[in-house]
């Protein structure tokens, strides 16, 4: 069993940049892929990031790529997300997501954690 809790999320200005964090508890962080998802209201939810368990790979969604960075510290169980030159349409709730197959779904992913939220305002 895998727990996830995020942090970092707030207001902040566009063009500003904020850091996501996502500690994870359990012995298994190391061989899961993590990813971000964000769900802005009245939408569906979308993939933003992953990195693999190593590290060594990563992809983005193009609304995000150039501008966020995902990254991971297996020692500290955590994983990031940078998000520099934020805009009004990054508005969401942030969701960091762990699992054995990761990908660019949901259905990629066995364990959830409750959301940070990012405002940005124009």
């Amino acid at each position: 069993q895998v727990q996830l809790v995020e942090s970092g999320g707030r207001l902040v200005q566009a063009g500003g940049s904020l850091r996501l964090s996502c500690a994870a508890s359990g012995r298994t962080f190391s061989t899961l892929t993590m990813g971000w998802f964000r769900q802005a209201p009245g939408k569906e939810r979308e993939f933003v990031a992953a990195i693999s368990w190593s590290g060594a790979s990563t992809r983005y969604a193009s609304s995000v790529k150039g501008r966020f960075t995902i990254s991971r510290d297996n020692a500290k169980n955590t994983v990031y997300l940078q998000m520099n030159s934020l805009k009004a349409e990054d508005t969401a709730v942030y969701y960091c997501a762990a699992g054995y197959l990761g990908g660019d779904y949901g259905s990629g992913y066995d364990y959830w954690g409750q959301g940070t939220q990012v405002t940005v305002s124009s």
